[in-house]
């Protein structure tokens, strides 16, 4: 397998474009992996507590890492990697996974969705602040204009007003989008596959303890969950929790932290039909309207500059 770090550096604007497309394509794989993840954690959340749901699927997604770790004879994470790895492990494997599902138990996933839009903004302004890349102002603007857009569609869905659950949910954006940043810029030497592995990996011996304990204090709940909640944990824990950063993480290495996250503009609406589909959500007219818009700023935005 071959290292990012050890890919030929793009020797022209050909080159460099190629990357990018090929960075945009897997971010937008690993979007609509990500964009299930609040439907399925709604199902799982319905039997389930949420501490057991984002918990357990971090150590579920662990024991897989660690498995291809071990398959891949990937070497132990250089000491400068650390830091970083542990702002992925506090943003994805944990903190995001935990607000969520906290959420989910009162929040339609219809709702939260559209909360989640404002990560590509969120994950660019972490990349700036940490001096990794330097959007140009014209991408700010459609960053902006995208986050606005369903920022508007949340409060148009609330009645104009945020739910006490919402707090929960930006809370979350803001952790996922520090650890999507941390995580983009790792895996430009490290791989993607190794950046999340480990992340989950070194996150396993605080898990195991407290999903134990979760276990025996939630047993018969555990042991009365239908299929459909054992499919929503499931899933989270194996597409949400792993896989999905493998396209993910490798997408942002190829074409940059700020630019790739701005495909998660259309992941509120596709996490919009998949709640329609899996749980019966309506999906309005209205809905496809904001679509249509969000989707036109992405394409905009793509084509903004972007120092890297």
């Amino acid at each position: 397998m071959m290292n990012n770090s050890t890919l030929p550096l793009p020797a022209g604007a050909a080159a460099r474009l190629s990357n990018e497309t090929k960075g945009m394509l897997l971010g937008l794989v690993g979007v609509f992996i990500f964009s299930l993840t609040l439907p399925f954690t709604r199902l799982a959340v319905a039997a389930f507590d949420p501490a057991f749901v984002a918990l357990g699927r971090a150590l579920v997604a662990a024991a897989l890492a660690g498995a291809w770790l071990w398959w891949q004879r990937a070497p132990l994470p250089p000491r400068g990697a650390l830091l970083p790895l542990a702002m992925v492990a506090g943003g994805c494997v944990v903190g995001f996974p935990w607000l969520t599902s906290i959420a989910m138990q009162t929040l339609p996933a219809s709702h939260g969705a559209v909360l989640v839009g404002i990560l590509p903004l969120a994950t660019a302004l972490f990349s700036a602040l940490r001096g990794n890349e330097k959007p140009s102002a014209g991408f700010w603007v459609t960053a902006v204009a995208g986050s606005a857009l369903v920022v508007g569609f949340a409060l148009r869905q609330s009645g104009g007003a945020f739910h006490l659950a919402d707090l929960a949910m930006f809370v979350a954006v803001v952790l996922g989008a520090l650890g999507y940043a941390e995580g983009g810029r790792l895996a430009q030497s490290m791989g993607g596959q190794q950046v999340i592995s480990w992340a989950l990996v070194l996150s396993a011996p605080l898990l195991l303890p407290l999903v134990l304990w979760l276990s025996w204090s939630h047993g018969a709940a555990i042991a009365a969950a239908g299929a459909g909640a054992w499919l929503g944990f499931a899933y989270v824990s194996v597409f949400s929790m792993f896989i999905g950063f493998f396209f993910w993480y490798r997408g942002m290495a190829l074409g940059g932290v700020a630019r790739v996250g701005q495909t998660q503009l259309v992941q509120p609406f596709l996490t919009l039909l998949g709640a329609a589909l899996l749980l019966g959500e309506t999906l309005e007219w209205s809905t496809v309207l904001f679509a249509l818009a969000v989707i036109a700023v992405v394409a905009v935005g793509r084509k903004m500059q972007i120092k890297r």
